[in-house]
């Protein structure tokens, strides 16, 4: 099967000539997404020559009949009268008339809930108001639909309706039925995505075999977070051809952020804007790389730029409420992210953004609310479930923290941040065993703050388990010198007076002697290092002699010379915990 579609892959031209084609129906249909996405792809690929474009498809006798109705309809609906292109498209018999009515009273019923709710209700509340026409489009294509007489188009409209009266069973069988209808339209690919909540259901979709589907499987593993197999899905793609494709690139630059790959992600952004100066999607993204690493000015350059290009589009007033929110004024974020909700209530990152700006402000119930409506829009983003997670903690609520950061764990195993959170959660309820488990996983999957092995080392010290203590404190010291970090994490001082008090105890007083020096680098525990090596001075002059115990941890020599990499310890006894 993948050996058929690398083979389909590998004739750029026919898939070139495919992209025409659907191009044409799609703006026939005013699908203009697709359209939008398809084009994109046809743009990177060479222009084909005047012999191999393919023609316009032969019109069928009701084409013929409704092709006026139809002319006419499609101008109406262009300038967004959809009540009056649906009037003159009542008794046309044509598949492409069909879609087309059927497509503008639903938009019309989109376009009258939007303007009953932007001005009566703030975007919190938008969700609850429904497009009246939804029921009545549900009968009617039903009815078609029972007797076979849909196309791609109309099982794709069909399967919105069902997605926007929340039958999403129902809608996932329809959307799979629209891709084997028509496997080139995105837009029923797309749908689908948005639907599919984990790899299991992913794999039990019989979807067709179309290069489209390869596009599919990259965006659903990114959504996923399973980035590695969507990083080499779209090399793949790259490789069979589509290597300028600003989609492709987008998407990459998407999955290295889902990562924090940050240098990667700024850089393919950068690339990007190069190439389309004037793209506006996934500019709220780039915007939140640019906040993680706190660039002012690149942030403030982006959010002038794309007000220039739209200030009223979804993206540019996230990328403004980022700018706000670096500046430290979340009020006026807030402000922005509620913008961008008006004009589009199921904007995943700005319910989640305001959820944050809401937590900024103290303010708990609304940031629940807005961490709410992120998970009705989808349940698959983590920064929802960790932010409830964490609202919940400032609450003193455990347990119901536990459960959140539980599905944000589920959903990004390999992120230590979770696995901190959790393990904090645990320590709060007293169930030592599982913070261990969970601090030491954090450690191993590769710990992005560099705070679990240090929480490790705290909660064995509570636990009077010196040894495993030390042995963490250690690999903390050589983990954090062997990166050259020393210098700006205050928590060294820690870990060395601890190691310091330890060795003396236990007698070896060259080691405490070294870990007391060391001591007196940083201004925090300068006055016990210089109090510790008092001691070790007044226990040797007594002629007490240093244990020879070899069994105890030791900190070998990363600590006189930090340039030097180290080989990583493994703890004495941390296999019991280790999940």
């Amino acid at each position: 099967m993948a050996a058929t579609r690398s083979s389909e892959l590998g004739d750029l031209v026919q898939i070139k000539k495919q992209l025409i084609t659907i191009i044409a129906q799609c703006k026939e249909r005013g699908l203009v997404h697709s359209v939008k996405w398809a084009s994109e792809l046809a743009f990177s690929l060479d222009p084909l020559p005047l012999n191999e474009i393919p023609p316009p498809p032969e019109l069928t006798e009701e084409d013929a009949q409704d092709l006026d109705a139809l002319c006419l309809a499609k101008s109406y609906f262009d300038l967004k009268e959809y009540d009056r292109a649906a009037y003159f498209l009542r008794g046309c018999r044509s598949q492409k008339a069909y879609f087309l009515y059927m497509y503008s009273r639903y938009l019309s019923g989109e376009k009258k809930k939007d303007d009953e709710t932007v001005d009566s209700l703030g975007p919190l509340e938008k969700g609850q108001v429904r497009n009246e026409a939804l029921r009545e489009l549900r009968v009617e294509l039903s009815k078609k639909h029972s007797a076979g007489e849909l196309d791609g188009f109309a099982l794709y409209l069909y399967g919105v309706v069902l997605r926007k009266l929340d039958l999403l069973k129902e809608a996932v069988e329809i959307f799979v039925a629209a891709t084997h209808a028509l496997p080139l339209h995105w837009g029923s690919w797309l749908e689908l995505c948005n639907l599919i909540t984990n790899i299991e259901m992913l794999k039990s979709l019989s979807l067709p075999d179309c290069w489209v589907r390869d596009f599919f499987m990259a965006h659903m593993y990114t959504e996923l977070q399973m980035i590695k197999e969507a990083l080499q899905k779209y090399q793949s793609l790259m490789e069979a051809g589509f290597a300028k494709s600003t989609y492709i690139i987008s998407q990459i630059a998407v999955a290295y952020h889902n990562i924090r790959d940050i240098d990667q992600a700024l850089y393919l952004f950068n690339e990007l804007r190069e190439q389309d100066p004037f793209r506006i999607e996934n500019m709220d993204t780039f915007s939140n790389l640019l906040y993680v690493r706190s660039m002012k000015p690149e942030l403030s350059y982006l959010a002038h730029n794309l007000v220039e290009i739209d200030k009223y589009r979804v993206e540019t007033c996230c990328v403004i409420g980022n700018y706000y929110s670096l500046r430290s004024q979340h009020e006026k974020a807030a402000l922005y992210f509620q913008r961008a909700l008006k004009l589009n209530p199921r904007c995943l990152g700005a319910w989640t953004l305001m959820g944050h700006e809401y937590m900024e402000m103290k303010n708990t119930s609304a940031a629940i609310q807005a961490y709410r409506h992120a998970i009705e829009v989808n349940k698959r983003d983590y920064r929802a479930w960790y932010g409830l997670g964490q609202t919940y903690e400032i609450l003193k609520m455990p347990f119901y923290s536990l459960y959140y950061y539980r599905k944000a764990h589920q959903l990004r195993p390999n992120d230590s941040r979770m696995l901190v959170a959790l393990g904090e959660c645990y320590e709060k309820l007293s169930q030592q065993v599982e913070a261990k488990k969970c601090y030491w996983r954090a450690y191993s999957v590769g710990d992005v703050e560099r705070m679990a092995l240090l929480k490790l080392a705290k909660l064995h010290e509570q636990l009077n388990e010196s040894d495993d203590a030390a042995q963490c404190y250690i690999i903390y010291i050589q983990d954090i010198f062997s990166c050259g970090e020393q210098l700006e994490h205050a928590e060294v001082s820690t870990a060395l007076r601890y190691l310091g008090q330890y060795y003396f105890k236990n007698k070896l007083y060259d080691e405490a002697s070294l870990c007391a020096q060391r001591c007196c680098d940083y201004n925090d525990a300068r006055e016990e290092g210089k109090a510790l090596l008092r001691q070790i001075s007044a226990v040797r002059e007594q002629g007490e002699p240093s244990s020879t115990d070899l069994s105890l941890p030791c900190v070998f020599n990363p600590l006189s010379n930090n340039t030097t990499p180290v080989r990583r310890v493994s703890p004495l006894d941390l296999s019991s915990v280790t999940p």
